[in-house]
């Protein structure tokens, strides 16, 4: 806070009288009060963002490299083939691209619904896509199991899913038939919200004899989405950080 004297206003502007000069100063005191209104205003808002969270250049790019990678790999090497771990990093980068929506909500960054509205561009992009025929079941597999990843962000966002127990959901999933796969997602979907919640999942429950179920793969998924996450901790501590 300072002090300017009409008579300053008089010195600037010699042709106003002293009742003027008062005037004008009036006017830029209220002018300042004005902005310092709007500056505190937008500090109290977070900024907001406009991120491209998935492009079609960016899926076109890693089909590329699925349809130059080999799936074959050393039938005397346990190790995963070439082609199966491009296929994981796809995946995983898809995971982390959703995530990082879901991350900037929870930043106050995106309202409930420009969040769902960005979960829909990026959905719409990874769901809707024809691929080339030698590798249709491949991105099939990928994407039942990306579903997971979306209804549990959409769950997130509705909420209802506290009161009830990982433990119990899995449990019950496990015990869904093939008929009831709207069943099993809708408990994989609310194990995958308490994950964005911060709860641990689902690493101790994924065994090698576990039965082939959707259930199963969606936990495998999630456990993937666990993954993802944890490595967003420190995601968007500073405004305008890239993705």
């Amino acid at each position: 806070m300072f002090f300017i004297s009409t008579s300053f206003f008089h010195f600037l502007y010699p042709f106003t009288n002293e009742k003027d000069s008062y005037l004008i100063l009036l006017m830029v005191c209220a002018m300042a009060a004005q902005k310092k209104k709007a500056v505190h205003k937008e500090s109290d808002n977070p900024m907001k963002l406009f991120y491209i969270f998935y492009s079609q250049e960016r899926w076109d790019n890693w089909m590329k490299t699925l349809q130059e990678a080999d799936f074959g790999g050393d039938p005397n090497s346990e190790e995963p083939s070439h082609g199966l771990l491009v296929l994981s990093g796809f995946n995983q980068d898809i995971c982390v691209a959703v995530l990082k929506i879901i991350k900037l909500y929870q930043n106050n960054r995106f309202n409930k619904e420009e969040t769902v509205g960005k979960l829909q561009e990026v959905g719409s992009i990874v769901m809707n896509q024809e691929v080339p025929e030698d590798l249709a079941d491949i991105i099939e597999y990928m994407q039942d199991q990306l579903v997971a990843v979306f209804s549990s962000c959409t769950t997130y966002l509705d909420g209802g899913y506290e009161s009830t127990d990982i433990k119990d959901l899995i449990k019950e999933g496990r015990a869904c038939t093939e008929d009831e796969g709207e069943k099993a997602l809708d408990l994989a979907s609310k194990i995958g919200a308490h994950i964005i919640n911060g709860k641990s999942c689902c690493g101790r429950y994924i065994k090698d004899d576990m039965d082939p179920t959707m259930f199963n793969e969606w936990l495998i998924q999630l456990e993937m989405m666990s993954e993802a996450f944890s490595s967003l901790k420190g995601f968007d501590e500073q405004a305008g950080e890239e993705l």
